[in-house]
């Protein structure tokens, strides 16, 4: 116990600390000072008079929505980590192990770059279009694990790589066949993992979203326990384990969907965060979730923070950021660090 209040204090003492560095570094680096009387402008306790509005517009309009955007899409991508792994028993499962991810990718791909019916077209936005590609790719892959009535780990482990690479396949022929070639950078900038579309109008659905489905998980806590023993021991104890699979299916397709439509595809933060955290603080979910949102949070906004600020002149997307840091980090601690559930 004692050791998971030092990871949560921690966690708190770092999170408004990384939150106030985003918001004053960046291709233009602003004094601390300033970016307090941004905030005492627009919470009415300054009246704004000397404030430069290029630096309101900065603090408030660019990077504000940017570091909150990064907090829900890394807290949101951690916590589903924790649930999938839970769920297949692995450490090594993250959010994007059913096609979720390639998925959205399909379906953002096809509707920005002009291949669905033009009457469906209008009618699709661009997250339902991500939606419905994540959305058919799980139901899917839900399909071809279901066997005699019950969900196979193993089946959905490997329908979920194959479903990655047939979404993927299509991404990449949209993207070749495109009759709209001026619109590929943008796209490809939006597939490897962008923050830079966030915008305070963007910003209700995914917290929306993360909030609900993480509540939903925490109130899950005990079933995912159970999990971890196996199934037969989870039944022993009164698990309902196939409705609790489908719940977690459901609320990882619903999260992860939803976020890919806001961000792109973001690796690693939901293969890495719970692991590290739960050789901290153990496996019960009701302090893993909690802490594995706010451990996201953290992750990603310091790879924005670094995809920012490697290149003077230009971003990185942060997802090229985090396969940088992600895959070495991960291999060295699972060299170090061996973790597999008994």
């Amino acid at each position: 116990m004692n050791r998971t209040l030092l990871v949560t204090g921690t966690l708190l003492l770092l999170l408004p600390l990384s939150v106030a560095l985003s918001v004053a570094v960046g291709s233009v680096d602003l004094a601390p000072a300033d970016v307090l009387r941004v905030y005492a402008a627009h919470l009415g306790l300054y009246d704004g008079a000397g404030l430069p509005p290029a630096i309101d517009r900065i603090v408030w309009d660019l990077r504000t929505p940017r570091v909150l955007l990064a907090l829900v899409v890394g807290g949101g991508l951690a916590v589903i980590g924790a649930a999938m792994q839970a769920l297949v028993r692995n450490p090594l499962a993250e959010p994007y192990i059913l096609g979720l991810s390639s998925g959205a990718s399909a379906g953002v791909s096809l509707f920005y770059l002009g291949f669905l019916p033009p009457l469906l077209a209008q009618a699709v936005t661009f997250s339902l279009a991500a939606f419905l590609g994540g959305l058919a790719a799980i139901t899917l892959v839900y399909l071809v694990a279901r066997v005699r009535g019950t969900v196979s780990v193993t089946r959905l482990l490997l329908a979920g790589v194959v479903m990655s690479s047939l979404m993927g396949a299509i991404t990449a022929f949209a993207t070749f066949a495109s009759p709209e070639p001026d619109k590929l950078r943008t796209l490809l900038f939006f597939l490897l993992g962008s923050l830079s579309g966030a915008r305070w109008e963007v910003l209700p659905l995914p917290a929306a979203v993360t909030l609900a489905g993480g509540l939903a998980l925490l109130a899950l806590a005990r079933p995912l326990d159970a999990l971890l023993l196996g199934e037969e021991q989870a039944h022993s104890l009164g698990i309902p384990v196939e409705t609790t699979k489908r719940l977690v299916i459901v609320l990882a397709a619903l999260v992860t969907g939803v976020l890919v439509a806001t961000s792109g595809a973001i690796g690693f933060v939901g293969l890495i965060v719970p692991h590290v955290l739960r050789s901290l603080v153990g496996v019960p979910h009701r302090r893993l979730l909690p802490l594995s949102f706010l451990g996201g949070a953290l992750l990603l906004l310091w790879a924005d923070l670094g995809a920012r600020a490697v290149l003077p002149a230009e971003e990185l997307p942060v997802g090229v950021v985090m396969a940088l840091v992600g895959v070495p980090f991960f291999l060295l601690l699972l060299r170090r660090t061996p973790y597999h559930f008994g």
